[in-house]
Formats: C-alpha cells, structure tokens, sequence
C-alpha cells in the first residue's frame, strides 16, 4: 500500500504528457496523410485531367470523377479533358494514398489537413471548389481562352531512366 502512494505522488510532480488541443496544435509526422487537395500549376490551370485514375485506385469507391472537353475557348487544364465533376466521400476514405500514386500529372495530394468534423453527411462529401488551390500570384484564373494551336503545356519534360 506504501508502494502505491509513493507511485501517486512521484506522479504529482512530473509534466503532463496531455496537450491542450484546441489551443496548442501537435505537429504531424512527414508522411502524415490528411485533407486531400486538388493541385494547379503555376499558370492557374488544373493539373486535374480527369483521367479518373484516383476513382479506381481508391479500394473504398469514395471518389467520383466526370470528365469534359477542353476547348479552345474555355481551357481549364493543359490535357484534352478536365475534370467537371469530381467529389470525394470524406465519410468512405480510409486516407490509403492510393489516390495519390495513381495520378499521373500529381494532381491530387493529401496534405497535413487533420481538422476534419462535419455536422451532416451531406457536409462530408467534398466538392472540386472545396478541393482546388487557389490560383498562383501571376495564374490567370479559370476557364482560360487560348488561341487555336497556339496552347503549350506548361508540364515539365520526363527523363528517360536509362540515361
């Protein structure tokens, strides 16, 4: 019983390990995956292509993707499609990253986003606006016009790994 007191009191006197969350915010680790987020380059277009490659890596079926073309006249990424649609499920996801891999132009990244609470379910399906970045300073905001063959894409030259 003395053994027990004496383990009670030795405790009085050491910091608490607890964090006072709302106030002070815990940094997170590296490789933390949180609220995802759909990327631009620098000039204010999508990277979005809308390939819905991310829709059918996800094992949990939490994301949905509509593609449409790209004209001339409204321009929202380099590729021939855009994404038009393209919402999340944040009550389905499981925050594998396999969204993340499977992008072939990086444009859905989880960053370090862990405030995540809803107050309705509708409220937990996240939409293209509550995803995308805002424009770059010296981005043109979307829908972009360009003049017909004169588009260049603004994506940066692959190496070839066997050089």
């Amino acid at each position: 019983m003395i053994r027990g007191f004496f383990t009670t009191l030795k405790s009085l006197f050491t910091k608490p390990v607890t964090i006072q969350y709302p106030e002070v915010k815990r940094p997170v680790r590296e490789r933390y995956r949180g609220r995802h987020e759909l990327k631009r380059y620098d000039n204010g277009l999508e990277k979005c292509i809308g390939c819905a490659l991310c829709a059918a890596a996800c094992p949990a079926d939490a994301i949905f993707v509509e593609a449409a073309a790209n004209t001339d006249e409204q321009r929202y990424s380099p590729g021939e499609r855009y994404a038009s649609t393209y919402e999340i499920n944040m009550l389905r996801c499981i925050f594998c990253g396999y969204c993340e891999d499977a992008c072939p132009t990086e444009a859905i990244v989880l960053e370090k986003d862990y405030e995540l609470s809803y107050a309705d379910r509708k409220s937990a399906i996240f939409t293209k606006e509550m995803l995308i970045v805002l424009v770059p300073p010296g981005g043109k905001p979307r829908p972009q016009k360009t003049e017909p063959g004169k588009f260049t894409r603004s994506i940066p030259e692959m190496k070839n790994p066997t050089d």
